[in-house]
């Protein structure tokens, strides 16, 4: 299927070819024709599948005609840079429309948006604290809003988001455009999306699985250990790029200080940092200055950068959805990628956790002994080493072997590229 078979105006069709994307993804091809449509959806996918495309380019559709400088569509995400990925996306999307978006979130001055606002937006992509302390201040009315967009909404749960968005939902007329996209469906969300949706197309991608073209491998470590194993894999494998997740904001900064010292080209995004600092950080790490970037979860869904190659857990997730936030990190849009995670002693009840969603037993590496690969998708082979005793067992392979993957190739947004 090609972008053509939904019919966009020339001038967003034009800005598709100009990206060179040419086949939509799974969640955008279902997505995006009962958003043009006018219903609301509910869509649930894993991250890295293309959800970003999967509203922008039919909100953009559907705001091409009307009239242009009073907000129209709302946009809500739970992080700075998840916000600031889309806000990007729709000004390579909008180029040739006259449509223009703003983004508003907190750790910047509030003055500095007040004055984007007055100049006038069509679009809104904020964060929910900052929104909220601007509609307040009556610096901002959502009055003229009619579509409303709530993406990662089970992030904005674990932020403790959702009072601030029923504040904001006060604010909006009842007759409007509402949709929802989220990678897990915890009770909490399904009530706000049945609250709020009025009978929703249902979308729903393989949400709770982690994608298929990561490889998983787990490591089997003494907690003193990690940080020696960590600069040992990155001595000794073939390393394009790499995002290692930390528990807490202050292990990715000393980490990341380690690592560097070590003679690493690495960084860390962490809470603690300044707006300023994070974008530095965030902008070294796509740019190439920086190849590792030691981060917490708050990276894990507002990154959105081409060819990860890796994504290493320093330490284990708290649940699986976690995890599959966090390794959709790689592997995004087709592409192949690699997961390796260091578990120790204590994390035994989550590797049985991630044996059920991934579907099958966890390969463990030896500590040090590096020499073997990780289990490529489908295959069967389980080989454990669980402390005190070592377990073998072989099964049947499906599948073959996927490729490394490309540095060169471009993956932003789950879009096919032209070849």
């Amino acid at each position: 299927m090609s972008f053509t078979a939904f019919q966009f105006h020339p001038q967003i069709q034009t800005a598709l070819d100009n990206c060179g994307y040419a086949s939509p993804t799974p969640i955008q091809e279902k997505a995006i024709p009962p958003v043009i449509a006018g219903r609301d959806l509910l869509g649930l996918a894993q991250t890295g599948t293309g959800k970003t495309a999967a509203f922008v380019l039919p909100v953009l559709q559907r705001l091409y005609k009307g009239p242009k400088g009073k907000v129209r569509a709302l946009i809500i995400a739970p992080t700075r840079e998840l916000a600031e990925q889309t806000h990007n996306y729709i000004g390579k999307m909008a180029e040739h429309t006259h449509l223009r978006s703003i983004v508003i979130y907190g750790g910047v001055s509030k003055q500095g948006q007040i004055n984007k606002i007055r100049q006038g937006a069509d679009i809104v992509v904020a964060c929910p604290g900052r929104l909220l302390d601007l509609v307040n201040d009556k610096a901002i009315s959502l009055s003229t809003v009619e579509m409303l967009i709530l993406d990662e909404a089970d992030h904005m749960f674990d932020h403790g988001f959702l009072p601030d968005i029923r504040r904001i939902l006060k604010n909006l007329p009842r007759k409007r455009q509402t949709l929802v996209f989220s990678a897990t469906m915890p009770k909490e969300i399904r009530s706000l999306a049945e609250d709020i949706l009025t009978n929703p197309a249902t979308v729903q991608i393989n949400h709770t699985k982690p994608t298929a073209t990561i490889s998983h491998a787990f490591y089997q470590v003494e907690q003193q250990n990690k940080t020696a194993l960590l600069k040992k894999i990155l001595q000794e494998k073939e390393i394009a790029t790499a995002i290692v997740f930390t528990r807490t904001k202050h292990k990715a900064k000393n980490l990341a200080m380690q690592l560097q010292k070590a003679g690493c080209k690495a960084t860390s995004l962490q809470g603690n940092l300044s707006q300023q600092k994070r974008q530095l950080a965030l902008h070294g790490f796509k740019s190439g200055t920086y190849n590792i970037m030691v981060a917490t979860d708050i990276a894990a869904r507002g990154i959105d950068v081409s060819g990860i190659s890796h994504v290493i857990n320093f330490d284990m997730p708290a649940t699986a959805e976690t995890y599959t936030h966090r390794t959709g990190r790689t592997g995004r849009a087709s592409c192949t990628g690699e997961a390796f995670t260091f578990a120790t002693a204590d994390d035994h009840k989550m590797i049985r956790a991630l044996e059920r969603s991934l579907g099958k037993h966890m390969v463990y590496e030896k500590e040090f002994g590096l020499e073997s690969k990780p289990q490529p998708p489908g295959e069967k082979t389980v080989k454990q080493k669980s402390i005190g005793k070592t377990r073998k067992t072989t099964g049947p392979v499906e599948g073959k072997k996927k490729s490394r993957p490309n540095r060169a190739v471009a993956c932003d947004f789950g879009l096919s590229v032209r070849a």
